[in-house]
């Protein structure tokens, strides 16, 4: 069985993330969506990380292969614990590769074990990013095409005016 990771802050989840999931799905035995703290934003998470993986669930709910859970820790030795072969991270633009690019190498040299799979984002898709989709949110904008509809009256609730008080 091929046990992949997908990672991310899911901060919140959006149809990108979705897509890449869904596609991921496909292509392997087991995904396990790992919600991981991003240390550059560590201060600014719109949801906690229980939140996030419970707003994962929700959406991947119709997908039996799919597993949602948050680690706190080195992806390579998370990827080590659940004996996954590969990380697969989505790219949106060029600008995307240079950093997932660093990350591989990285996670490759912790856990020579470990390959990275990066699969392109759809071209409807390759605007969009969580900071989009808090900023439209926050600032009264319509996130009905950026997020899963399963969750996206929660996104509206926890966002909704607090671009005002900025």
């Amino acid at each position: 069985m091929k046990t992949v990771i997908c990672p991310g802050s899911f901060d919140p989840v959006t149809v990108g993330h979705m897509d890449i999931i869904r596609r991921s799905a496909l292509m392997f035995d087991k995904v396990i969506v790992v919600v991981m703290n991003n240390y550059q934003k560590r201060n600014s998470h719109a949801f906690s990380a229980e939140e996030r993986v419970e707003l994962l669930r929700r959406c991947t709910k119709n997908l039996p292969n799919v597993e949602v859970e948050a680690y706190e820790g080195l992806l390579a030795e998370y990827a080590r614990q659940k004996q996954a072969v590969a990380v697969v991270k989505g790219l949106r633009a060029v600008s995307d590769f240079e950093y997932e690019f660093q990350q591989a190498l990285t996670n490759k040299q912790l856990n020579s074990e470990l390959d990275t799979v990066f699969v392109t984002t759809t071209a409807e898709n390759m605007f969009l990013s969580s900071s989009v989709v808090k900023q439209v949110c926050e600032l009264g904008g319509d996130i009905s095409g950026f997020v899963p509809e399963e969750i996206r009256d929660d996104i509206i609730k926890r966002l909704r005016g607090r671009g005002d008080k900025q």
